[in-house]
């Protein structure tokens, strides 16, 4: 199915999504996209269905033919202190607000946000997989947050983040039996050591 351009005819739309919310550590990360009317690749889709070299490759392209975008991330600290579906819109929040480009609509790729400057929103679940600038948003909040966990990985190899991104892998919460948690755990998830 070939996503959709635009979600309206003649609004600026900013297309969001973010990552990172069902793992053990590391940050959530959001990202913004504002497409560029002759954007035009097919390889772009939502970033879970696309391999770590696609997604790579698109990074820079995405970023050099869209109008405009932006990232955002939270640490776990926030996470903690705020949750993370809440932190989760915060950092979409975060992203929107480096936009020079004000939209006039806001695409939310899932089922919750919390209303922005007074600018209308849509939430769409499987946005990603539906609005292309939803699809770009999650590929390059994605490749962020992937490098991100891969530096982090060189602090704390133990761990795995290189291969499994802080997700709840068999090797990463055997590690956390033996090594317990860094400063980049959320603490207020259910983390599983001694």
């Amino acid at each position: 199915m070939e996503l959709l351009k635009k979600w309206t005819k003649f609004y600026i739309e900013a297309g969001c999504d973010e990552v990172g919310r069902g793992c053990l550590s590391g940050p959530v990360v959001a990202a913004t996209v504002i497409l560029d009317k002759n954007f035009n690749q097919n390889l772009v889709n939502d970033s879970k269905k696309l391999s770590f070299k696609t997604r790579m490759s698109l990074d820079e392209y995405i970023k050099n033919n869209v109008k405009e975008y932006a990232i955002a991330e939270l640490p776990a600290e926030f996470i903690d202190e705020h949750n993370i579906l809440n932190a989760s819109i915060h950092a979409m929040h975060r992203a929107l607000d480096k936009l020079t480009i004000r939209p006039e609509l806001i695409l939310v790729d899932g089922n919750k946000f919390h209303p922005y400057n007074y600018i209308p929103h849509q939430c769409i679940i499987q946005g990603d997989s539906k609005v292309l600038s939803i699809a770009a948003a999650s590929i390059l909040a994605k490749n962020y947050r992937d490098k991100l966990m891969i530096q982090l990985h060189d602090e704390h190899p133990e761990y795995g983040w290189d291969t499994n991104f802080g997700y709840a892998t068999k090797k990463h919460q055997e590690a956390l039996i033996k090594h317990g948690p860094t400063k980049y755990h959320r603490r207020s998830f259910r983390l599983k050591y001694d």
